[in-house]
């Protein structure tokens, strides 16, 4: 049996970038809600005394890349902004990293939502305001700037590149995302909907009730037999692609002629974010599991990856480590390797994936030239960081 390998990406040399996030540092306006500037760095407004402008509808919602509904919390810190900027008269005004707030207006929002979460009763919904309250700022914030489906400027976007797969229909991905991540253009978990699908690849924004409950729903339906999360976890033994799937006569090939159910799924968690912010994130699937299945040892998969292309754009706390598609593309080819797994085409879907990967950094570089900006990443000391 063949054991797994690192695996490697078709990746330019060239693509080297700085720590600094992607987005603009001068504000942009915005004049309708999906319109385009042809200036490379327009300044970016939210006149949501509009309201058309200024409410989130569901189609709007769900084209980022989720199918989900509209979170209400989400909905509500919108009609909060909408009403502060009526009340002091101010235009919102977005920028910098993240697309955050600017200006006057941001000084007042400041004092008002800070008030707003020390009011709340339980870290529970002080988690739920926060989250809601990032992922509003960037949906208005990136309104006609950015690409819904590939999350870069309108004038960079990398649709057109983009070759779709189809991944096993026995396997599916969860992108459990920080609300930090959302909308950031130099993210890759993105990637994984944008090939398969957001029936392959779902979106679960942490926080966002509405999506956690899609996920564990699923996930319960599956089984914790059938649910892994690709983490290093060092507080617990992490099994190997093999460990788990390369036995003989595998339980997990069952039934594979055709998906009857959502029992035979095989989910696998992906943790999008920092790996500052990963903690938490996994420290909440643990809580949750406890709560589900009464153990709160979250079955780990560990990956051989090899160098991540995606140093070159973020960086990360050791050289081991690898972005979010990076493991994804791990994952596959590491299943590729298994006998019981090579006619199933994880290598072909695996190759969508890490080509999509590449016309993003090739995409991120253009633009980074473009404006004259550097493209050689900055060398960070990495001793003693885990």
């Amino acid at each position: 049996m063949a054991s797994p390998r690192a695996f490697t990406f078709k990746c330019s040399p060239s693509l080297a970038f700085s720590t600094k996030t992607l987005m603009d540092s001068k504000p942009r306006t915005l004049r309708s809600p999906f319109s385009c500037s042809t200036s490379g760095s327009p300044q970016r407004e939210a006149r949501l005394s509009d309201a058309v402008e200024g409410a989130i509808t569901l189609q709007e919602w769900q084209g980022w890349g989720t199918t989900s509904p509209l979170p209400a919390m989400v909905t509500k810190v919108v009609e909060d902004l909408k009403a502060l900027e009526k009340d002091i008269d101010a235009q919102m005004s977005f920028g910098g990293s993240g697309g955050k707030l600017q200006g006057d207006f941001k000084v007042q929002e400041d004092k008002k939502h800070r008030k707003t979460y020390q009011a709340l009763g339980d870290s529970e919904q002080k988690l739920q305001f926060f989250a809601a309250r990032q992922i509003a700022c960037r949906l208005l914030g990136s309104r006609g700037y950015l690409c819904q489906k590939c999350w870069l400027p309108l004038e960079d976007c990398m649709c057109s590149n983009v070759t779709q797969s189809t991944l096993w229909h026995r396997m599916r991905f969860w992108l459990y995302m920080h609300p930090k991540d959302f909308l950031r253009q130099n993210n890759t978990g993105k990637l994984l909907w944008q090939v398969f699908g957001t029936e392959a690849a779902t979106l679960c924004l942490f926080g966002i009730s509405e999506h956690e409950e899609i996920m564990w729903n699923a996930l319960k339906l599956a089984g914790k037999n059938n649910v892994w999360c690709l983490y290093p976890n060092k507080n617990a033994a992490s099994k190997s692609v093999e460990d788990v799937f390369g036995q003989e006569l595998s339980p997990y090939l069952e039934c594979t002629d055709t998906k009857t159910n959502e029992d035979g799924t095989l989910n696998f968690i992906l943790i999008d974010g920092t790996w500052n912010n990963s903690v938490s994130i996994f420290s909440r699937l643990k809580d949750q599991a406890m709560s589900v299945w009464g153990d709160a040892d979250f079955p780990c998969i560990s990956l051989a990856t090899g160098v991540s292309a995606m140093h070159k754009l973020r960086p990360q706390p050791s050289w081991d480590r690898t972005c979010t598609a990076g493991a994804a593309i791990g994952l596959l080819s590491e299943l590729q390797l298994l006998p019981e797994f090579s006619s199933f085409g994880f290598d072909k879907q695996a190759e969508a994936l890490e080509d999509t990967l590449v016309i993003l950094l090739e995409a991120l570089t253009t633009r980074r030239v473009r404006m004259g900006r550097s493209i050689t990443r900055k060398v960070r000391h990495m001793s003693g960081i885990c």
